[in-house]
């Protein structure tokens, strides 16, 4: 039995976001919570056109630079790498987590979509839609096409949630950390996880 209060599958693919990806693992890390963690080739290029981070391409090597960079716990963090078929995530029977995609590209909404498989990241959300377990996906591309809308239909109606990364702006933010927070703390509401990044709307009323 693991000691961490949760568990929770992130996924991230090539669509522009790392900040958001940043932010969750941030968040995910300070509330205990373990996780099981896929980069796409494609995300890497994006991680190094927006962040300052350089990102160790051995799973291993990542797993240790994502620990030390959040200040995770032993084990917290696990990386898997696309080709890992044996990872828990591959199989119904492995531990029934919740799964994001943070952020989903539109490759990547159209494989899960369809139900491709092509690497152990897609593979996880198949499991996450047979299995009927939470999955989050966060997609940040403008406009949209009807194939992308018509993907995100098929997928809402096969109980995934598309979790736009739409900042709001009724909290008048003074930063992009901000913005930032805005669409992390509504991931972790899906997660049902506790958040003090956004005060919850009317709360003050309260």
């Amino acid at each position: 039995m693991s000691d961490f209060a949760k568990t929770v599958t992130v996924g991230v693919t090539g669509a522009s976001g790392a900040p958001y990806t940043l932010g969750l693992l941030k968040a995910l890390v300070a509330q205990d919570v373990r996780v099981w963690f896929m980069i796409s080739q494609a995300a890497r290029i994006v991680f190094g056109e927006e962040t300052d981070l350089k990102l160790p391409p051995k799973a291993a090597d990542l797993e240790r630079f994502l620990s030390e960079t959040f200040g995770a716990r032993a084990g917290q963090i696990r990386v898997f790498g696309e080709q890992q078929w044996s990872a828990p995530v591959a199989s119904g029977s492995g531990a029934p987590v919740p799964m994001v995609v943070c952020p989903c590209s539109t490759g990547c909404l159209s494989a899960i979509a369809t139900g491709a498989s092509n690497n152990l990241l897609e593979r996880a959300a198949d499991v996450a839609l047979k299995e009927r377990r939470p999955l989050i996906l966060v997609p940040r591309e403008t406009p949209y096409s009807a194939i992308h809308l018509e993907h995100m239909l098929s997928l809402t109606r096969q109980g995934a949630v598309i979790l736009p990364a739409s900042p709001g702006f009724y909290r008048a933010p003074e930063s992009i950390q901000d913005l930032v927070d805005f669409v992390v703390a509504r991931i972790l509401g899906q997660l049902n996880l506790q958040q003090d990044l956004v005060p919850r709307w009317g709360a003050r009323h309260e």
